[in-house]
């Protein structure tokens, strides 16, 4: 009997820069996110660039796990202590369960490269069926953080979404 085929998860990615929402800034640390999901047999749904402001990062949220039922949300930018970093409380707003277990372990990871990461505040998060994960804004960090939890995504997908194998015989 073969085995089955693991399912294939969207995904969206949202870029917070004011800069780049104005086209003063190439877009790295997005497209650098596209290539590493896309290679972990993800299925690009969505992707976009907003100014750093609240309303507009909840909102993209919100449109993008409720009406387009998109798996996995990954931003990234807004999660430093500027006072225009404000995606995580932009993240806040609409998640109904935190997974700190996510941000934890990336930022475990990162202070072994470097200490700046202790000023990190991304969160993850449960919405609906979906998985949001904030990642910090430049494109080493991104990417860094991207491989310290894409090895556990597909499973915690899997789980959001009624999943009941147990964790221990899951692939």
């Amino acid at each position: 009997m073969s085995k089955p085929s693991k399912p294939t998860y969207t995904c969206g990615i949202l870029t917070v820069s004011s800069k780049g929402s104005r086209g003063e800034r190439d877009d790295t640390s997005g497209e650098q996110l596209k290539k590493q999901l896309i290679g972990a047999d993800f299925r690009l749904a969505a992707y976009r660039i907003v100014p750093d402001d609240q309303q507009a990062i909840s909102s993209t949220l919100r449109q993008w796990v409720d009406q387009q039922k998109i798996d996995l949300v990954i931003t990234t930018g807004g999660t430093g202590v500027s006072p225009d970093d404000l995606t995580p409380e932009a993240t806040r707003t609409i998640i109904s369960r935190e997974v700190p277990g996510i941000s934890e372990a990336m930022r475990q990871a990162s202070l072994g490269i470097t200490s700046r990461a202790m000023l990190s505040r991304g969160i993850a998060g449960i919405r609906a069926e979906s998985l949001i994960i904030n990642l910090p804004g430049s494109e080493k960090a991104a990417r860094e953080n991207l491989e310290t939890v894409l090895p556990v995504l597909a499973h915690a997908l899997y789980k959001i979404k009624g999943g009941s194998a147990d964790c221990g015989t899951c692939a």
